[in-house]
Order: C-alpha cells, then structure tokens, then sequence
C-alpha cells in the first residue's frame, strides 16, 4: 500500500495536458508550492526545461522515464469537447485523446521500478448524461449517450493503475470558469456587447467551478489518503442557465433579454448542442464528506472574483 503524502512534502509530479487551460495554471500553483513539475507533452522541438516530448499511441514509449519515481501522474490530456460539430471522425478524435493518452500513462506506472504513488485523471460530468433537475452524486451511473460513454471508456483507462499500487482519484469536472478561456471566455464577448442570452429552456443545470477551486480540489486530491475513486468537481451550488446568464448579466451590468432557440443551436452545432442544452445538477458530495474547503462556494462571488 502506497504511504500518504503530506502538505509539506516535496513532490514530483508529472502532468500530461499540462500545456492548456487547466494544465499550465495547474503546474505554475504546484512549482510555487515547492513541488518538481514535469509536463508530458507532444511538442519535440524547442521544448522549456521541465518538458518532455511523449506519444500518446497507447504504449509507454521512453518518455515513461519521467513517471519512474515520481510521487504523482496527474492526466488531463484531451482533445477539446466544445471545439468543432460532433461529426464521426471528431468523436472518434474526443475517444482516442482520452483514452490511447490514459492508457499509455497507466501503461507507464505499472511498468515502472518505482510507481507514482498517486493518479488523478481527468473525466467530466457528462459522464451522467442529461439528468434534469435531479442531484446527482458521484455513485450516480453513467449515462448512455456520447458523453457518458466517452466517460465510461476513459475512467476504465484510469481504473488500470491500481494494479500498480497507485491511489487512482478520477474528477468529473463541471464548467471550469476562468476569464482566460473555456466556457466563461467564450460567453464574455456576447454579454459585454449585450447580446447574452438563454439557452433553449434555460431550466438545464450548469454544474461549475471557479479554477482556483478546481486547482486546489487537484492539489487536495494528491495529498489526501482518504480520497479515492471518483469526485465531483463542481461547486456545492449548481445553478441554471437561466440563472447563470441572470447573474453574469448583473455582474458586468448588461442587459440579458435573448433568448437562443433550442432549434436554432442544433443548426448550428449539431449533436454539440444538446451538452449545452441538457446539464447534470452535480454536486461534489464526496470532497465536502472528505473537508475539502471551496473558496468560492457560490456563483455570483465568483464571478465577481475572476471579473475584478
């Protein structure tokens, strides 16, 4: 059985999708805290210090090196979900991001002299599929469309460093909002010119989570013997999209009368726009059963604190 981490013990750690939206913040807030950043990536040429080029078929090629003796693999490579009409060969691209990329890392710890003693992998809460308004918790089942599918594949990946003695924490992470990109980036044009609207019905739920959160749940998550399995990264108070576009509206103090038909976003995006018009009411049942702490807990403060 692996022995716990502490806070104050210096880890090293390997990030695969270390380069991107959550990634990069992740790594600098790690290397601050005193740990050694290692990110796994595709790049080969001109790479920075601390980066090291991998091919993610599947297999643990050389760059498996890097996982042999590090205290923790944290997984967040993927192809972006919200980039491009689900056509067959862009699910095809979302399924094998995710699942050759997990399955060449676990490959990496269970062929390693010295395992990571930990592995947080990445999912998200379409993991459930289109659940309404009914509160789902972490032992909710899957769904059965793509998404929960796509979930199922990946999380099954994830399940196989176990065999190596890794403590395997698998976060299903809502809308993670920061100014800088995602969901929240995207959506700030829009109501700062006035033209922010609801979605369809405007009754799905959006399960977020302020990024500060999101990194420290991650940085929790490494340290915490207790937690194991599957977590909801979402903040403890899912609202609509009717209410989100309410209060984000307030907070950049712009009007908020369109409303975007159901009909209309399925033209333009195709199976892409049922993500946007179906939700899950996710809460994050088991981090606060652990004691985990959110800083911002609720919407509108958050969204004050990332729009300051």
């Amino acid at each position: 059985m692996s022995s716990a981490l502490r806070y104050d013990e210096d880890m090293r750690i390997v990030i695969a999708g270390g380069t991107g939206f959550l990634g990069r913040p992740l790594a600098f807030a790690l290397a601050r805290h005193g740990h050694e950043v290692a990110i796994l990536t595709r790049r080969t040429a001109g790479l920075p210090p601390g980066h090291v080029p991998w091919t993610p078929d599947g297999t643990a090629g050389p760059w498996a090196a890097a996982l042999d003796g590090a205290d923790a693999v944290v997984n967040l490579a993927g192809a972006s979900i919200a980039r491009g009409r689900w056509t067959s060969q862009r699910k095809r691209e979302l399924r094998e991001s995710r699942v050759l990329a997990t399955r060449s890392l676990v490959a990496a710890v269970r062929a390693a002299t010295s395992p990571p003693r930990v592995f947080v992998s990445g999912s998200g809460v379409g993991y459930y599929g289109p659940r309404g308004a009914e509160v789902i918790a972490e032992d909710e089942p899957p769904g059965r469309d793509f998404l929960g599918e796509l979930g199922v594949a990946w999380e099954q990946e994830a399940a196989g460093a176990d065999a190596a003695g890794a403590r395997v924490i698998v976060l299903r992470s809502g809308l993670v909002l920061a100014p800088d990109g995602g969901v929240l980036q995207q959506m700030l044009r829009p109501f700062r010119l006035g033209l922010g609207g609801v979605l369809g019905s405007g009754d799905q739920y959006l399960p977020w989570i302020h990024r500060r959160d999101w990194i420290d749940l991650v940085r929790w998550s490494l340290i915490t013997e207790a937690v194991n399995g599957s977590l909801n990264a979402t903040a403890p108070e899912p609202v609509t999209n009717r209410e989100f576009t309410r209060t984000l509206a307030t907070v950049l103090r712009r009007p908020h009368f369109i409303t975007v038909p159901a009909f209309a976003l399925r033209l333009a995006l195709g199976e892409l726009a049922d993500a946007a018009l179906t939700g899950q009411r996710a809460v994050p049942r088991r981090a606060l059963a652990l004691g985990f702490h959110f800083r911002c807990p609720a919407l509108e403060p958050a969204l004050r604190d990332l729009l300051a």
